[in-house]
């Protein structure tokens, strides 16, 4: 099965970026190739750039504060496994710790690194990062990987706390919904979302099914149509029958 996951708010939308730029670092850091840690940098400065929004932290922070509140109240609760509920609330907890401790802006110690703000000026010009552009940081390419990869997850290291509250809240958000079976006609799926009011959409589609979502909602409206996965020109996936899961999520 493929996830496909829709926000529906700035702030949801935000925290998907940041945990793709996470995934994204991790795995192109983990390569001991020279071309890969390159790519690991540049998804670092986007990590920087999204998350320097002013209301990131106070967004994370009260989100949880509130999701602290609703698990603290399930303590001693007969369905809710203890040792499980501790464990998040530990995490939650650690999180908000971080986060609250973190000075000024996030991604800070990025900009205060004028070597690294050099590469990122360049970094901005097509082929502008060529040897001769900027001899250091060839030099720096031309490194040992291992002391790269620990250069790269030293400069990672400050966003820890805001990574685990990501982590946290939409871990959070995805379980809080149950996918429901669905069957598209004609490559058109409509639903009125009444009184749902989902924070993210998520839809399930079987790996081999030659056609994607596309996926638009406001708080009264559902539309899913399905068009051809293929590169060319789009067309609606009218002539398949078309079966999904459909999770509407909400913290």
């Amino acid at each position: 099965m493929i996830y496909y996951e829709y926000p529906l708010s700035e702030r949801i939308r935000t925290l998907l970026r940041l945990e793709d730029l996470f995934d994204r670092f991790d795995a192109h850091a983990a390569s001991p190739d020279p071309h890969a840690h390159h790519a690991a940098l540049l998804s670092l400065f986007e990590l920087a750039e999204v998350a320097a929004r002013a209301d990131l932290k106070s967004d994370l922070l009260q989100e949880l504060d509130r999701q602290k509140s609703v698990l603290t109240a399930l303590r001693g609760n007969p369905h809710v496994e203890g040792e499980t509920l501790e464990q998040v609330l530990a995490a939650i907890e650690a999180a908000h710790h971080g986060i609250y401790q973190l000075p000024g802006k996030v991604g800070q110690h990025l900009r205060e690194d004028d070597w690294l703000m050099a590469i990122k000026q360049r970094a901005a010009i097509p082929g502008g990062m060529c040897e001769f552009d900027l001899p250091s940081y060839h030099y720096w390419l031309h490194k040992p990987a291992d002391a790269r990869e620990s250069q790269l997850k030293s400069w990672l290291a400050p966003f820890s706390s805001i990574r685990a509250a990501v982590e946290i809240v939409l871990g959070l958000l995805r379980d809080s919904g149950r996918p429901e079976l669905q069957h598209a006609n004609n490559g058109n799926y409509q639903r009125m979302l009444e009184s749902r009011n989902p924070q993210l959409i998520r839809v399930s589609l079987a790996g081999d099914l030659p056609c994607v979502p596309e996926i638009s909602a406001n708080k009264y409206m559902l539309n899913i149509r399905f068009v051809q996965a293929a590169p060319s020109a789009i067309r609606s996936c009218t002539d398949l029958p078309i079966d999904f899961e459909l999770t509407f999520c909400t913290l």
